[in-house]
């Protein structure tokens, strides 16, 4: 039975989502960013920015999408993939997918790998 999605509700992302023309599409592929490094604890993940020395924490869904994210995929496959994974409705998971990875890329985390895209 797959779990419940809660990782990517936060009010402060959604806030952040609600204030930025998100620049990440469907088709946009990204990947974790080359200037971090980072580790799992227990089912969250802890992430350190080399370019700013700050410290991330993710909850259980948002290590998910950081451990999809080790290798390139596009948003809708991430998506496909939480869809898969959690009891959530598609276009919701879509839209706090973007919110996240939006505030991920706007901290340097991610990188979109499709020059065409941005």
């Amino acid at each position: 039975m797959p779990r419940v999605l809660r990782g990517m509700q936060q009010p402060a992302l959604r806030a952040l989502a609600e204030r930025m023309d998100t620049s990440l599409a469907v088709h946009s592929v990204i990947a974790v960013s080359g200037e971090q490094i980072s580790c799992p604890l227990g089912d969250e993940a802890a992430i350190l920015s080399l370019k700013d020395s700050v410290y991330y924490g993710v909850d259980p869904v948002g290590a998910r999408v950081w451990n999809l994210l080790q290798q390139p995929k596009s948003v809708g496959q991430l998506r496909d993939s939480l869809v898969e994974e959690y009891e959530v409705d598609s276009a919701r998971c879509e839209r706090d997918l973007l919110a996240f990875l939006e505030h991920m890329l706007k901290e340097g985390l991610i990188e979109v790998k499709d020059p065409t895209v941005r």
